[in-house]
């Protein structure tokens, strides 16, 4: 008689270990004295000097709980945006909420969309919940509305659409949105991903505000790690229907943001001047490195967030991987995009002046030697 399988160790969920781990962009150069980090998307002006001091504020309390409705922020944000409270979700991050659209709507059997180049937290939160990612092509690096109206099937739950799209930069216009959600079943949940909505500076772009507060379909998220400049501290929102924002409430951790967290994002979204100068700020340097990098003979995808997605010749010694371990010998640190499906590309975040003459002064020198 054969002998019952007895486990030695605990076991995760089948399918769990399938998963491909986040790999955050680097941060270090081995050897080099000055390093300019320009792989994480950050903003190279730090944050509002009013979120500082709202962290000064609370530091002196870290023995009491933070409000765990982060009743502070979402009233901060609702009055900037003019929105019902009530509809807006604060989380760790839009990561964290993200994770818990997929685990709140999604399961075995069940099929979620996403796109070619879209971020990598997707799949891995769908394959977290159990269900299946259905990826679909993108059409010159931007996302094909049609193509995924084509691959929604009768199990599919949810739509991640990140506008604009990291790390190609590139967006949807909001005419090509609505159509979208017009075509999906009512049963399909739209997730919008508007990271970098604050940076865009086209008419025909919208983060998704007006389509969430007439649909019971399609939420909003945003963070407050880009222009805002709390990466740090971790702070995301999101603005849905209210049976949406109800469910997440249910399965959410009771204090999932911390009190620092919440002060700092309460005054920082009330502190437009210092984001419009960072947006500002953005588009000046947006321009410039596009024309010098383009003089240089390398193709940069246009874009409208804070980063550049460079495509480098397909010639010995002038590929990708070459360029950024040039680049990382000089303390310069881009993000290598080979996870997303674009192996002979790099990632440059907007740095401060400094850092932007760095990369076009190494870059000239790479492709001239």
């Amino acid at each position: 008689m054969t002998a019952p399988f007895v486990p030695v160790a605990p076991s995760p969920r089948p399918g769990l270990l399938d998963i491909a781990p986040y790999v955050p962009g680097k941060e270090h150069a081995p050897g080099v004295a000055k390093v300019f980090k320009l792989s994480s998307n950050e903003t190279p002006l730090g944050a509002s000097p009013a979120a500082l001091e709202a962290v000064r504020d609370v530091a002196g309390a870290l023995e009491r709980y933070p409000d765990g409705q982060a009743l502070a922020l979402r009233q901060a944000i609702a009055e900037v945006h003019g929105l019902n409270r009530d509809h807006i979700l604060c989380g760790n991050g839009s990561d964290e909420l993200l994770g818990l659209i997929a685990h709140a709507y999604l399961g075995p059997g069940d099929e979620a969309i996403v796109t070619e180049h879209g971020f990598l937290v997707y799949p891995i939160q769908i394959r977290a919940a159990g269900a299946t990612p259905v990826t679909v092509r993108e059409r010159d690096l931007t996302v094909d509305v049609d193509a995924i109206l084509a691959a929604v099937s009768e199990r599919t739950r949810v739509v991640f659409l990140a506008n604009p799209g990291n790390p190609t930069g590139t967006y949807v216009p909001m005419e090509d949105v609505r159509r979208l959600h017009a075509a999906l079943p009512k049963s399909v949940l739209l997730v919008l991903d508007a990271a970098y909505a604050e940076y865009v500076r086209r008419n025909d772009y919208a983060a998704g505000i007006e389509l969430v507060s007439g649909a019971e379909n399609v939420v909003m998220t945003r963070t407050f790690s880009k222009i805002h400049g709390l990466a740090a501290l971790r702070v995301g929102w999101m603005y849905g229907p209210k049976a949406v924002i109800d469910v997440l409430n249910r399965v959410r951790g009771p204090f999932n943001l911390n009190a620092l967290a919440i002060a700092a994002g309460a005054a920082a979204m009330r502190d437009r001047a210092f984001a419009e100068a960072a947006a500002d700020f953005n588009m000046l340097w947006l321009g410039r490195l596009s024309a010098a990098l383009t003089a240089l003979g390398l193709k940069v995808t246009p874009s409208v967030t804070n980063f550049l997605l460079i495509h480098f010749p397909d010639v010995d010694g002038k590929r990708a991987p070459d360029a950024d371990a040039f680049l990382t010998a000089r303390g310069l640190i881009l993000r290598g995009v080979a996870g997303y499906g674009l192996p002979n590309a790099l990632r440059l975040t907007i740095g401060t002046e400094e850092a932007n003459l760095a990369v076009i002064e190494a870059l000239t020198a790479f492709m001239e030697g």
